[in-house]
């Protein structure tokens, strides 16, 4: 299996540069770029890639429309620069989507019925339906801040025509059409670790921090292999914690270090329905209390509804989907489509905790999106960089401002690489999914066209490689449903450090949602003869 033995960094005489704590999608992009920079990496995670906050999220590369009422327009602008790398970088995995917002000009005042109050709805943090007129406004800066190149700009529908308007209440009319962009979270992190694995790093999953301490102008580490039970030493230049919800426990508990910086605690939920409409535009909803959600089509034949925001408490690894959330979430897009849908019509749920850094803001809608990045040493020696909040959008330029902090103590690094980057599987123009699809049945023509789309989106021209010699279906081993395969579930376990059947299901991929017990039961059978679980 890829990267399962550290390559150095087990004695003082050879320590590794980096040891980095926390396998989601910061931690992993930072072990790329760094690897890509020529530096010696260690990347390792408790659980598996993405276990947590990475593989939970909304799914969108997208500059964060609602930050602009908080003014956070520095954010803003680097997400929508990144949105546009981004998308170019790994067109497998990611794509542009044109989102519909909904206008209401009836902002619903429940306390307040003056035109004083429909005025002081243009202030941020009041709450309520923002007027069309400030709406536009906000889509026309999102539009120009970013340097958009390869998108389009926004306009306005007519929803008594266009097909976006055929499942919503009959008193929306119009709507707006922004753009922004599609992304499988888990796969992105997956991609990341196999990049930096291609360039030289050890990527150790099931692996925890036991403890790290300085030795010297070194950083002792211990690392427990949570399957064997075994644990092993490694010695590294520097340290990076982005351990995301468990920051503040790996730097207070693991590292006993003293800090002021934390993150606050934010849940997110999910539910996933069967589809609630026949075309594949998202659609971005303004609720009455001020919050926003989306319906997105997912997975072809569901609808991703979300998502929520409350304070958390707890272990962040137990995060769920509350009966209180799901039903906020239901009565929300019932505001909106013709179809109602009850808790009954739910198929799945999924919660993450988002490590927010803390700010002090009032609440948790309010508080910034943005990261901070702290470092420190002993006496210009062993650094240890710390990575509090942070989102999906911006983990690139996160990795890079981060091997940026560190270039002090290691002059000899390589320039910044990633922007013009391909993620393996990646080597393709922006937009020429459905052509590469064309050419994989071409090839393998025993493919019909959602598997080779499935195929496509998941792996890009790497699925070339993975069916290589293949001439029917059988060539492929077992089948387990929904067009999952010997021959694919190989590949994960090989290159991509799957385990179990949950890591394949709905991290892999989310055919979760469409094999059933037999054929999870057949694939813990499949595992359990490689060794795996």
């Amino acid at each position: 299996m890829v990267g399962m033995k550290a390559r150095s960094g087990a004695d003082q005489s050879n320590p590794v540069d980096i040891l980095v704590i926390g396998g989601g999608v910061n931690g992993a992009g930072i072990a790329r770029d760094a690897a890509g920079r020529g530096l010696s990496v260690i990347l390792c995670e408790k659980g598996d890639l993405a276990g947590a906050t990475s593989s939970a999220s909304t799914k969108l590369f997208h500059g964060g429309l609602r930050y602009l009422e908080y003014f956070e327009f520095g954010l803003v602008r680097e997400a929508l620069i990144e949105r546009e790398i981004l998308l170019k970088s790994m067109p497998h995995i990611a794509f542009p989507m044109r989102f519909v917002l909904p206008i209401d000009e009836d902002l619903r005042f429940p306390e307040h019925g003056s035109s004083f109050a429909r005025l002081m709805s243009i202030v941020p943090f009041l709450g309520g339906r923002r007027p069309s007129w400030l709406t536009r406004t906000g889509l026309f800066l999102y539009d120009h801040l970013g340097g958009r190149e390869n998108l389009p700009p926004t306009e306005t529908l007519d929803l008594r025509s266009h097909p976006a308007g055929r499942p919503l209440k009959s008193l929306y009319t119009q709507a707006f059409e922004y753009s922004d962009g599609w992304v499988d979270d888990a796969r992105l992190v997956v991609l990341c670790a196999r990049d930096a694995a291609n360039r030289g790093a050890t990527i150790l999953t099931r692996t925890r921090l036991e403890k790290a301490d300085r030795e010297g102008d070194l950083w002792r580490a211990e690392l427990r292999d949570t399957e064997t039970d075994t644990s092993q030493t490694i010695y590294a230049r520097a340290l990076v914690n982005a351990a995301g919800p468990w920051v503040e426990d790996v730097l207070h508990q693991k590292l006993r270090q003293i800090s002021n910086e934390g993150v606050r605690l934010v849940r997110g939920s999910h539910i996933v329905t069967r589809r609630l409409f026949d075309h594949d535009q998202p659609y971005f909803f303004q609720l009455a209390d001020g919050r926003i959600i989306f319906a997105i089509p997912f997975q072809t034949d569901f609808t991703l509804i979300g998502t929520t925001e409350r304070e958390h408490q707890g272990d962040p690894g137990n995060a769920v989907c509350t009966d209180e959330e799901k039903h906020y979430l239901v009565n929300a897009i019932n505001n909106f489509f013709r179809k109602q849908i009850g808790i009954d019509d739910i198929v799945w749920t999924y919660s993450g905790v988002r490590p927010l850094y803390d700010d002090h803001a009032d609440d948790a809608t309010s508080a910034t999106r943005d990261y901070v990045l702290t470092v420190s040493d002993e006496v210009e020696k062993a650094p240890l960089l710390n990575v509090f909040g942070g989102k999906i959008t911006t983990f690139r330029h996160l990795s890079e401002e981060a091997m940026h902090r560190l270039r002090h103590w290691f002059p000899e690094m390589a320039s910044k690489w990633t922007a013009d980057a391909r993620l393996p599987g990646g080597d393709f123009e922006f937009g020429g999914a459905r052509k590469l699809t064309a050419r994989l049945r071409e090839k393998f023509s025993f493919l019909d066209g959602d598997w080779a789309m499935r195929l496509i989106r998941a792996y890009g021209t790497d699925a070339f490689e993975m069916l290589d010699g293949a001439g029917s279906a059988s060539d492929l081993g077992q089948s387990f449903g929904a067009t999952l395969t010997a021959r694919e579930v190989d590949w994960m376990v090989n290159r991509e450090w799957a385990r179990t059947a949950d890591d394949i299901l709905w991290r892999r991929s989310k055919l979760g949602l469409r094999i059933d017990d037999v054929g999870r039961a057949a694939l813990s059978g499949y595992l359990h003869g490689l060794g795996t679980v």
